[in-house]
């Protein structure tokens, strides 16, 4: 059993602290950048991080680069997430972002070896359709393309 699938949730865990130590970051400095009025810093940005914060900042994550210790030294893992412009043999054509704005567009090569899921079921590169939700998570032994159609298509 690879490391990453046997601690993909460690792996999970890590990205979302990522995300959420970028969100506190930026309303750190935020905070410090504004001009002192004698007033008691509001305390509703962390009330919000912590009332379910960090499940919204792992929701709106588009990539992430996720550097992992090991017993053999460091490993990268990495996630790709947006919507399918296009499946060409192994080659994966994505569009990063979400519904209203998009990041950037990436071409994938997924290895054959990689773990397909289409709408929770177990797939091939060939089900995957334009236009579907798409998570692609490479680590070094393993890769995961989890795919599902969108409730408005």
């Amino acid at each position: 059993m690879s490391l990453i699938r046997k601690h993909s949730r460690l792996v999970l865990v890590g990205v979302c602290c990522v995300a959420l130590g970028a969100g506190a970051s930026a309303i750190a400095s935020a905070g410090a950048s504004t001009g002192s009025s004698g007033k008691a810093p509001q305390q509703s940005g962390m009330r919000g991080l912590r009332a379910g914060g960090l499940r919204r900042l792992a929701k709106r994550a588009v990539h992430g680069d996720l550097v992992i210790a090991t017993k053999k030294g460091f490993v990268t893992a990495s996630f790709d997430r947006g919507r399918i412009q296009a499946v060409n043999g192994q080659q994966l054509t994505i569009t990063e972002g979400t519904k209203r704005a998009s990041y950037k567009t990436v071409t994938l090569t997924i290895p054959p070896t990689a773990r397909v899921r289409d709408n929770r079921q177990k797939a091939s590169m060939s089900a995957l359709k334009d236009g579907q939700r798409v998570i692609v998570i490479q680590a070094p032994k393993r890769t995961f393309v989890i795919a599902r159609t969108p409730e408005d298509a």
